[in-house]
């Protein structure tokens, strides 16, 4: 999979071997070529409303009882978007015009640009409520036919920044009362997988909420995180 991502790359440079890839990256002489590579590499599959019992459990569980302030929720690969949108219709529905926000992060620049834009193909919505999409989607007209944009009120409370899970948070990035982990792990050993998620429950408020993929499992990770149902996990309380 790696060799054939990037062997366009070796023929855009003129190369013979991936070793001399290598030796490009690090010479510093292309420094937009690592983020370009990074892009390649990284898988995207993603579409609206993916694992739905996790949304049904944000609305019910989460979502229904909420009586705090500002509900703050982290998508932290947030790929395209369509979890980021997803769970904000979620939260609109739920919180309608009372204060929460979602910040939607992933290393692959391209796929943040694609979700800030917000534009999707029609046939990413097998997932989503017919209702939904006629509240929360505009849907295109002539040239933009057979595409739609989700909505600028639920657009404006979502925003995207890049960051790399095996680095350093952000001081800015703050707390959050829910985090959405899904499907990243998969592509980690132990030992970065319990960095990784050491790392993304720093930003968990107490009592907060922390969701992997159904396909994942924490069961080797020392945390202390305790688990509410399978895929679905809490921080203690203060």
């Amino acid at each position: 999979m790696v060799a054939s991502r990037l062997a366009k790359r070796l023929l855009h440079y003129g190369l013979q071997t991936y070793g001399q890839y290598y030796q490009l990256l690090n010479s510093g002489q292309h420094p937009q070529e690592f983020q370009l590579m990074v892009n390649i590499l990284t898988t995207n599959e993603t579409y609206f409303f993916r694992e739905p019992k996790h949304f049904d459990f944000l609305q019910e569980q989460i979502i229904r009882p909420w009586r705090g302030d500002n509900f703050r929720l982290w998508s932290a690969a947030s790929s395209t978007g369509e979890e980021s949108y997803s769970i904000g219709m979620t939260l609109a529905e739920g919180l309608g015009m009372r204060k929460w926000e979602i910040f939607g992060s992933d290393v692959n620049t391209e796929v943040l640009e694609t979700a800030q834009r917000g534009v999707y193909l029609m046939d990413r919505l097998d997932n989503m409520d017919k209702r939904y999409l006629d509240k929360y989607c505009l849907k295109g007209v002539r040239s933009q036919d057979g595409y739609f944009r989700v909505d600028e009120k639920i657009r404006n409370r979502v925003s995207f920044g890049q960051i790399n899970l095996k680095t350093s948070l952000p001081k800015s990035l703050g707390q959050f009362d829910v985090i959405f982990l899904r499907n990243v792990l998969i592509y980690f050993d132990t030992e970065t997988k319990q960095d990784i998620v050491q790392r993304v429950i720093s930003a968990l408020k107490p009592g907060g909420y922390f969701f992997i993929s159904h396909s994942e499992t924490l069961h080797s990770i020392k945390t202390e995180l305790s688990m509410v149902t399978p895929s679905v996990y809490r921080k203690p309380c203060k």
